[in-house]
């Protein structure tokens, strides 16, 4: 199973999901373009908050200097970001793979993360309630679904705020995989746990 973790924006908790899946499936992960942060990157904090022994962590295709949307920080380095030369790695185990922010986030002048979504990718969308959330959601699941993607269900990030989740839910008919409460720090054990409550619902999948 390949799962693909995208956001609503960025800064929602795609990469706390990412590590709770990666964990939960013993899965391998892999974030195919990280832009900035490179010595604290998502790869990082994912591989430190896993326990299982069996997840292996792919390197990024695209690690860019600058902590900006991929196409401008690829342009501050000199290069431009090519479908090409990202390339999935191989793995007969699990695959997370994580995006960077939302899914119109520009690789380049023509492709956007949704590009790097294949086939066979089941999407797991991460949403997180504040003023403008519920258009964002419905957007980007909209898009989702008139490119005929498959989403595998949404994870709510967050305090609970029922009429948001229910207006959502209702309206697009996506799975509620579950929600990762508002903790007051994440660490193995913390993200084991989750990985324990997701684990079911995650096999199902």
């Amino acid at each position: 199973m390949k799962l693909f973790i995208t956001g609503i924006s960025t800064d929602v908790g795609k990469t706390i999901a990412s590590a709770i899946i990666t964990e939960a499936l013993e899965a391998d992960y892999w974030k195919p373009i990280q832009a900035g942060d490179l010595d604290n990157s998502d790869s990082h904090k994912v591989k430190s908050q896993i326990s299982n022994p069996k997840s292996q962590f792919f390197k990024n295709s695209y690690a860019l200097q600058t902590p900006a949307s991929p196409h401008l920080a690829a342009e501050i380095d000199g290069i431009t970001i090519d479908l090409k030369n990202i390339i999935e790695p191989e793995t007969s185990n699990h695959l997370v793979i994580e995006g960077a922010g939302g899914i119109f986030v520009p690789l380049n002048n023509q492709e956007t993360i949704v590009d790097l979504i294949q086939p066979d990718y089941k999407v797991i969308v991460v949403s997180r309630h504040y003023l403008g959330s519920i258009n964002h959601t419905l957007l980007t699941i909209e898009a989702l679904q008139h490119r005929k993607i498959n989403i595998a269900g949404i994870i709510f990030n967050g305090d609970e705020n029922k009429s948001s989740e229910e207006i959502i839910l209702n309206k697009t008919g996506v799975k509620f995989l579950g929600r990762i409460e508002n903790e007051p720090y994440f660490d193995q054990n913390v993200i084991r746990e989750y990985a324990d409550l997701f684990r079911e619902t995650l096999l199902k999948l």
